[in-house]
Formats: C-alpha cells, sequence, structure tokens
C-alpha cells in the first residue's frame, strides 16, 4: 500500500524529542504524520543537556541546524576532577581540533532549547498535526495500517505508527513486556543563575566531579546567564523509577568527605528535581510490523555518557534514511532501520553502565580511575571516542 495514496498519516506516540525528530524525519519523506502527546501542552521537563558532534549532524538533517546552534553553548572543554581531594583526572579539548576532527562542535544546552528547535520545525510544516492529552492505551494491526487506542476512548488511524513514548513507552509495553532495571541511583538537577553561582567554578567546560558512589557536574547554560548542577549518588534506599520534587536535606546527606570547591554545588539549589533512574536490558527487536520503537522507548540508557538525546535524534534521522532506501516500504524500512540501530544503542546502554562505575570508583578502584588516562594525548581521546562522535547521516544505514 502507498501511503500517501492511502491518505493516512503516519502516527507517532510521543511529542518530546525524539517523537518531534521522528515527525521532522518523516515529513522530509513526504508523509503527513499525526503526533500523540500525553501532556496537555508540548514542553519538555528537565535541565540542561549535552550535544556532541552526532547530535548536531543530526539536526541539520533534520533541518533545524540553524536553530539548535543559536542556542547551544560551545565548551572549551571536558573536564574531570576527583571530588574528594581535587585532583584533576582528565581534560579533552573541544576546541577547533575537535571541530576538525568530528566535523562539529561539542555543546551543552537546555534541553526545553532542544525541543523548541524541533517545535518551531514542526510547526513551520503543513503536514504535522499534534494532539495533546492523548495517551496510547493499544494499537491493533491489519495489512492497510494501524489504529491506535487511546486512554479516553479515541481512536486514530494511521498507516504505520512510531513509539516515541519515552521511558515508560505503552507501545514497548504492549510488544515486548519486559521490565525496567531500576538502577538504584538517584538524580538531582536544577537551574542556577549566574550571579548565584560561584565564580571560581565559571568555567566554559562540561565539568564533572567524581567521588565515591557519587558525582557532581556543571557547565553553563543560555549564553553563560545560567548554570546547570546535576548531582547523583547510589540511593540507599530501595528505588522505584520515578520523577518528583527533591529534598535539600537528602542530597545533603549524600556528600559527606567531598572537597569544599565541589560541595559548593550542593549548597546553591533553592529547588531540586529528584529522578529515580533506570535503564532496560538491550533487546533484538524493536519493530513488530507497521510498528517500531525509537528513543528512550527503544533503548533507555542511564545519563552516564550523556547521550539520550543524542540517540533519539539518531534514531529519528536513521528512520527517515531507511524509508528513503525503500520508497516509503514501511516494513522493510523498519526492518533496516533496526538492522541498523541495534548494536549501536545496545553499546551505549552497556557502556553507560560501566561509566557509572568509573566515575563512582572507590577505594583502590578510584586510584586506579584516576591513573586511566594520565599522559594521554588530545588525539588519543579523539581516537577513543571516534566510534560515538563519529556518526554520519551518509554512514547510518551501514549495519
Amino acid at each position: 500500500m502507498n501511503a500517501s495514496q492511502a491518505g493516512l498519516p503516519v502516527l507517532v506516540a510521543g511529542g518530546g524529542i525524539g517523537g518531534l525528530a521522528a515527525a521532522l524525519a518523516l515529513t522530509r519523506r513526504g508523509l503527513s504524520v499525526k503526533v500523540l502527546e500525553q501532556a496537555p501542552q508540548l514542553g519538555e521537563i528537565g535541565a540542561g543537556i549535552q550535544l556532541g558532534p552526532n547530535a548536531f549532524a543530526a539536526f541539520d538533517a533534520l533541518g533545524i541546524g540553524p536553530q539548535a546552534r543559536g542556542r547551544a553553548v560551545y565548551t572549551d572543554e571536558m573536564v574531570m576532577h576527583d571530588a574528594l581531594d581535587e585532583t584533576l583526572v582528565g581534560r579533552i579539548p573541544t576546541g577547533e581540533a575537535f571541530r576538525q576532527r568530528f566535523g562539529n562542535p561539542y555543546a551543552v544546552i537546555h534541553r526545553a532549547d532542544v525541543h523548541m528547535s524541533l517545535l518551531e520545525g514542526a510547526q513551520a510544516s503543513d503536514r504535522i498535526q499534534v494532539q495533546t492529552s492523548t495517551t496510547v492505551q493499544r494499537v491493533d494491526q491489519d495489512e492497510q495500517g494501524v489504529t491506535v487506542h487511546d486512554t479516553r476512548g479515541g481512536i486514530h488511524r494511521g498507516c504505520a505508527l512510531i513509539g516515541a513514548d519515552g521511558v515508560k513507552s505503552a507501545v514497548r509495553r504492549q510488544y515486548v513486556g519486559d521490565e525496567a532495571r531500576v538502577s538504584g541511583h538517584v538524580v538531582y538537577r536544577a537551574v542556577i543563575e549566574k550571579k548565584d553561582f560561584p565564580v571560581d567554578l565559571q568555567w566554559n567546560a562540561a565539568s564533572i566531579w567524581v567521588g565515591p558512589n557519587c558525582h557532581l557536574v556543571h557547565y553553563p547554560l543560555r549564553g553563560g546567564e545560567q548554570y546547570n548542577v546535576v548531582v547523583t549518588f547510589h540511593s540507599r534506599d530501595k528505588e522505584e523509577w520515578s520523577v518528583r520534587e527533591g529534598s535539600r536535606e537528602e542530597v545533603q546527606s549524600y556528600f559527606e568527605g567531598i572537597c569544599a570547591k565541589a560541595r559548593q554545588l550542593i549548597d546553591l539549589p533553592k529547588d531540586w528535581k529528584r529522578w529515580a533512574t533506570a535503564d532496560r536490558e538491550p533487546i533484538g527487536q524493536w519493530t513488530f510490523g507497521r510498528a517500531t520503537l525509537l528513543g528512550d522507548a527503544a533503548h533507555p540508557t542511564l545519563q552516564y555518557l550523556a547521550q539520550g538525546a543524542c540517540m533519539a535524534l539518531e534514531d529519528a534521522v536513521t528512520l527517515g534514511e531507511a524509508l528513503r532506501v525503500h520508497d516509503n516500504d514501511f516494513e522493510r524500512a523498519f526492518a533496516h532501520y533496526q538492522r541498523s540501530r541495534i548494536a549501536r544503542t545496545a553499546r551505549i546502554v552497556l557502556s553507560a553502565r560501566e561509566m557509572g562505575r568509573i566515575f563512582h570508583a572507590r577505594g583502590v578502584e578510584r586510584l586506579v580511575r584516576n591513573d586511566l588516562w594520565k599522559g594521554r594525548s588530545q588525539e588519543r581521546f579523539y581516537d577513543a571516542m571516534e566510534w560515538l562522535y563519529g556518526w554520519t547521516v551518509e554512514a547510518c544505514l551501514a549495519a
């Protein structure tokens, strides 16, 4: 069946970063899209995120490169210190040599600014319809397309379905039905105005302080007028996958023993948002006929590689390329998209877990960690990052 002849849109469950990126990729294939978003209005919660060169390659492919680039803050380096004694563990320059190597910059940005850039692209298209306050309940398929039933009794007909409905995806629950792997790691996030942020930490860098069972992150946002602060610790309680308001007292209780310079970070925020984190085991199939998964619905990951949003953007571009190669034949394109993404995204999930262990090393493991990158040249750092940041649109279907 030719989708345009049938007059049916592609349904996209979820209007977050992954969902809007998918919508833009689909319209570039001449397809109409209906986005089903459970929130009463489109938007993003959270604070800052980091963007590798792979994210900028995806922005350009989706036609929103100028918007995203205009809102990003371009860092001079990534830097890691030991949170106990201020030892410099590693420093990776992200200036001109980095851009030359990977073809794009490294940057930090407010999550809402990424979403706004995608939303502006969607609003500029007459092929994208967004329906809010709509939560997917179940999906039916037949030879002509898919039918999505929402929790309010609504019925939505489409030629295919992209499940981009996040870490607790209803589409994944129906087709995969696996359990989340709750990490026991809790993340607190806040945004601080520049005037309230310590002058001795106002670095133009993606900065991390690593400590036993904990770490702290800070970097500038919005032209340096704000700073993102993120702290992570291993909870002493049994956690459930959740987001809620945080407690200043809880944060304070987990960071005894860290150096005074890093400790300033946890004394700053008046309000914290608290995430109890989880991922899922990588799966070998996330395409089911005319339905496929994308972003966190397909491969939810812990935050330690700062690649969650980047992977959703890559997914969307790869999906669009697969549809181009297969002339909008959904079943063949979805299978090709899945083939191209399974190993890469599984590597992200598994590597993020291991990076969390390295960040949170204690005892002798901490000493080993602090020796890992001693004397490493800039080029050697870049070589180690090639698999991650060297992603290109031209090679995205190579797998």
